[in-house]
């Protein structure tokens, strides 16, 4: 090979990073070389990397091999001690030109949680890191020019769920200034995107670390008036208990904001969302569900669950199974339980893991025919739908549609919906 490879395993927020590193890696001029963007939510997620690792050294037996991504800045040493890796980077090099230029030795450390310097760089807003590597910006590409884009204007988390090994990566909240999400909005929408993606840790902590401390809401209210050439605008994933009110106002008022939440459930149980030291209850999702719903009928509401967190029974899993149906959820991302070294979940009373997956299987056919039942409920009806490649896009509620017409590739067509197979939608011009 003579360009570079990224894998990347993970949020949508490793997704970003890694258009970061690629840019990065493009001005110190790197070549022949595999950047895997490591994940640390679950095991399987690490075992994944580890195998692409291996992978990549068996196919690309001249390359260097670089690793970074969370699980990197946890266990470094753990990542620098497979034979096939030449390099690891934590979060924060990873998006340094600098760090691509040479081979640098791995770092320091005997894993777990990373050392107080690496906390300390961790600390700087990504729009300062980044500015040095490239860009704040990312998206998803299709063909042509990007129709969709993320920018990041949140970077860690200050909460400290049981289960999560999160915030020990990626350090505390902060967030990215205004005036510097105004700018990549205009250079984004300029550059042919149609919809950005607001993206971070945790994206409801916006603005707490600010001078004026701005709320999300009033954030996103800002860069609409301020940049009225961008079409549409998302949310990524919200805590349910931090959704502020100016992002219901905005919600409820602003159409430019696609009628489409993802909210960060995890359970749904309220003893287990106690335990795994979650900031909302039972009562509370269902009611941010349901206030979505009265704001914009026509909203799609997905959210993360995890199946066989640590003392989990069946009644306890059932109420996690009956939410999807109570919040009417359509897209889900189902998380098998899986104890990360350091947390405090790690510490409580494991479940088998057969019925771990039992469960997680039960939790993702029940999203599976909600999504289902949800896509059908559209047929008939029309939508914006923005153009991500030839026969594909995205409808404004967040639907996966597919058609057979010619339709130029970053623009919004509207559309009317004559069939569904479960996973898309069927659209024809309206």
């Amino acid at each position: 090979m003579s360009g570079v490879e990224i894998i990347t395993f993970g949020c949508r927020l490793n997704a970003f990073e890694s258009d970061v590193i690629r840019r990065a890696a493009g001005e110190a001029g790197l070549a022949n070389a595999v950047i895997v963007n490591t994940c640390a939510v679950t095991a399987e997620a690490e075992r994944q990397a580890r195998q692409a690792i291996r992978r990549a050294r068996r196919e690309h037996p001249e390359a260097r091999i670089i690793v970074t991504g969370c699980a990197a800045t946890l266990a470094p040493q753990r990542y620098a001690a497979l034979v096939e890796v030449d390099e690891v980077l934590d979060n924060e090099a990873k998006l340094r030109a600098a760090s691509y230029v040479g081979p640098h030795s791995p770092p320091a450390g005997a894993g777990g949680p990373p050392s107080p310097a690496v906390r300390e760089r961790a600390s700087k807003p990504l729009s300062r890191t980044a500015g040095e590597g490239g860009s704040l910006r990312s998206s998803e590409r299709g063909e042509g020019r990007r129709a969709r884009a993320y920018l990041q204007v949140q970077q860690g988390c200050d909460h400290r769920c049981t289960f999560c090994i999160i915030p020990y990566a990626r350090g505390p909240s902060r967030s990215v200034p205004l005036d510097a999400i105004v700018a990549e909005a205009r250079t984004l929408v300029a550059g042919g995107a149609r919809e950005i993606v607001l993206t971070g840790v945790d994206l409801t902590a916006y603005g707490a670390d600010l001078p004026a401390g701005p709320t999300l809401g009033q954030m996103a209210r800002h860069l609409l008036a301020v940049v009225p050439e961008l079409p549409r605008l998302r949310l990524s994933s919200l805590d349910p208990s931090e959704i502020d009110e100016d992002i219901w106002a905005l919600f409820a008022s602003e159409p430019r904001l696609m009628p489409h939440l993802h909210l960060s459930l995890q359970a749904g149980d309220d003893l287990i969302l106690k335990r795994m030291k979650r900031r909302h209850s039972r009562a509370q999702a269902i009611a941010a569900a349901a206030r979505a719903r009265a704001a914009r009928p026509e909203v799609m509401i997905g959210a993360d669950l995890i199946a066989g967190f640590p003392t989990e029974s069946e009644d306890m899993f059932r109420r996690s199974l009956d939410i999807v149906a109570e919040c009417g959820l359509a897209f889900l991302h189902v998380f098998p339980y899986s104890p990360r070294p350091g947390t405090p979940a790690a510490r409580m009373p494991q479940l088998d893991p057969t019925i771990v997956r039992e469960r997680a299987a039960r939790l993702r056919a029940a999203g599976a025919a909600a999504l289902a039942a949800a896509l059908a409920a559209r047929i008939g009806k029309m939508a914006e739908i923005l153009i991500e490649a030839p026969g594909r896009g995205r409808a404004d509620c967040y639907a996966d549609v597919r058609f057979d017409h010619m339709a130029a590739v970053s623009v919004i067509r509207r559309m009317r919906f004559v069939g569904a197979d479960g996973q898309h939608l069927i659209g024809v011009p309206a």
